[in-house]
């Protein structure tokens, strides 16, 4: 069949079955279709990516593996899942069950990190970042990527996220800056190698509230590990224990980053001001003015 007519027929229908979630944008029937497609002709993209490519003319066996692919989508399978990528500060990372699929908000907290490594490469030969709670790597690897006087240390609880984490490392060959332990936030870390080095740390901790884990959409709460949400009983136990043991590990005057959840930022704020181990304590918004980054200066 030609293409661009599969592509109308199949696209027709994702526009009247499909339904999208508001933390991934760059998800639409069209970029949808795109990723299976490429996916399908064996050169797996993520939605972001997809568009930039033209598609490929598919042999028969490859469009059978097309509309398997397409009503797996319908079916609530995560998109990133189906094809096994997923975009994430302009890279293309590995993405699979074991570790929560990196969001678009989340490059908010990235970006914010980068600048913030770039700044200080101007004046230290290395810039040490530790990445707490990790899932796939996303923010560290990010941070390498972008940044090449940049060492990462990640760690995530979960023993199989670590090892997707790794699995990353590998797919963007990042072996020599940036390695992944398993452990409880900083747990991995107790050595005195680490006390006192890290010039940046950064943490996507997990910040829902346990009662809305399971009234959560399908498609996340279905999928996704709960681990990466659950952050008790009001969102916060997780970014709590942070504040409390960032200050051990963090370098004289390094930097603390953090997203928080909608309506979070003004009382994590607060509590970051009552430790008093902060300074310079900030807050970065979305499009929409929410305040989901906080960031906060050691004070020594």
């Amino acid at each position: 069949m030609d293409t661009e007519i599969l592509f109308s027929k199949i696209k027709q229908e994702l526009d009247t079955k499909l339904h999208f979630l508001e933390d991934k944008p760059e998800e639409t029937s069209d970029s949808t279709l795109r990723a299976c497609w490429h996916t399908a002709s064996g050169s797996p993209r993520s939605a972001e990516e997809a568009n930039k490519i033209p598609l490929a003319e598919l042999t028969k066996k490859q469009i059978d593996i097309l509309y398997n692919l397409v009503e797996k989508r319908l079916n609530n399978i995560p998109l990133a899942y189906i094809t096994g990528r997923q975009s994430f500060m302009g890279i293309e990372m590995l993405a699979d069950k074991r570790a929560l699929i990196p969001r678009k908000e989340t490059e908010i907290l990235g970006r914010k990190a980068l600048d913030v490594s770039i700044g200080l490469a101007k004046e230290k030969k290395w810039v040490r970042v530790m990445d707490i709670c990790a899932g796939s790597g996303n923010l560290g690897l990010a941070i390498a990527y972008h940044n090449p006087k940049t060492v990462v240390f990640a760690t995530d609880l979960s023993h199989e996220a670590v090892e997707h984490s790794k699995d990353n490392i590998s797919f963007l060959n990042l072996h020599g800056r940036v390695q992944v332990e398993q452990g409880d936030l900083f747990a991995a870390f107790e050595k005195e190698q680490h006390y006192r080095k890290a010039d940046i740390i950064v943490c996507n901790p997990p910040y829902i509230s346990t009662g809305k884990v399971a009234k959560m959409n399908w498609e996340i709460s279905g999928h996704e590990p709960v681990m990466a949400f659950d952050g008790g009983m009001f969102g916060t136990k997780i970014i709590q224990k942070l504040l409390a043991e960032a200050p051990k590990f963090l370098s004289p005057n390094g930097w603390l980053l953090f997203e928080v959840g909608l309506g979070q930022g003004p009382f994590i704020m607060d509590i970051c001001e009552r430790t008093g181990n902060y300074r310079q304590i900030q807050s970065i918004n979305d499009a929409n003015n929410n305040i989901r980054v906080i960031m906060a200066q050691e004070k020594s």
